[in-house]
């Protein structure tokens, strides 16, 4: 390999492969239930010693994170299997179901909140806090702070929407224990923070279940590819048959892990079937390899003004 093909593979990065997503899906799925099981008994515990509805409500809440991280074990192990001949692209688009899942659980579990804080704020409720509140809500976001994080950074390494959406589960729960840790300490001063801050940790998670559902729509009805793509396709085949074919008419199609890439190449017009379908096939192995695509391309002759239109 020349040295510009070795920088030039070092720039494409090949996504993870299903069996990374399934792995690290497995891992942060029974890590969340785990962790979210032990904050459930802790904060339960510490509302009921304390009296605090809020503390509760967030017990509540943390438990819905186990919830959410079920969804994510189930769509790894769907996504796992292989192709089959009712779906011939495999079973990665689960995830994207599991998202959208999550995101409508998390916009009840805001419902929720409003209508609690509501509530209180009308009845003109106030939180009555002790020191096993605050030993526990500081335990409760440093636990789900990590657990969002590890989340984030799987959902990236997997290339997982999913993980990705449980990661946002985890940080508004987190949030929510920082509101109510600051509802702690100047609660004493005003009867109505409870119920204001209850309503702000609802709008929050109200936007994390937009921004997850909106991506996950946004996949499953299928995107352009971006210029990132496509300055990435076109130096691939380029550096594999040593000029540029014209590249157009380019579709991408997303089933989770499993990305299917279809687009039209000029070759030129006198230029035999055999030496033609050499050429695509180099360039559907290149791309495969170096862009983990699964790739199909229609050949035109140079000289088909119409394919331009």
């Amino acid at each position: 390999m020349s040295e510009h093909q070795h920088k030039h593979t070092e720039i494409i990065s090949k996504p993870d492969t299903k069996d990374a997503f399934v792995k690290l899906a497995y891992l942060e799925g029974w890590s969340s239930i785990a962790v979210n099981t032990l904050l459930f008994g802790l904060k339960y515990w510490a509302g009921t010693v304390s009296g605090s509805v809020a503390i509760l409500a967030d017990a509540w809440h943390t438990l819905s994170d186990s919830l959410s991280s079920v969804f994510i074990l189930v769509a790894a192990k769907i996504s796992s299997k292989p192709p089959d001949e009712k779906h011939p692209y495999g079973h990665g688009r689960a995830e994207l179901i599991a998202s959208i899942l999550i995101a409508t659980f998390l916009g009840f579990v805001a419902y929720e909140f409003i209508i609690d804080s509501v509530g209180r704020l009308s009845h003109k409720t106030e939180a009555k806090y002790g020191i096993v509140a605050i030993v526990v809500t500081i335990i409760s976001i440093l636990l789900k702070e990590g657990l969002a994080q590890f989340a984030f950074w799987a959902g990236k390494k997997a290339n997982s929407t999913a993980i990705k959406a449980d990661g946002w589960h985890h940080r508004t729960d987190a949030i929510s224990s920082v509101l109510i840790l600051v509802g702690i300490f100047i609660g004493r001063f005003y009867w109505w923070i409870d119920g204001v801050m209850g309503i702000i940790v609802a709008l929050m998670i109200l936007y994390a279940a937009y921004e997850i559902l909106k991506d996950a729509i946004i996949n499953l009805m299928g995107v352009a590819p971006n210029k990132k793509l496509i300055d990435q396709l076109v130096g691939v085949v380029k550096e594999e048959i040593g000029f540029d074919p014209n590249i157009h008419h380019i579709h991408l199609h997303s089933y989770g892990n499993h990305k299917e890439l279809t687009f039209h190449i000029r070759l030129p017009g006198k230029m035999d079937v055999e030496t033609s379908h050499s050429i695509t096939k180099a360039i559907e192995n290149s791309i495969k390899e170096k862009l983990g695509m699964v790739a199909t391309i229609h050949v035109e002759p140079k000289t088909d003004q119409a394919s331009e239109k």
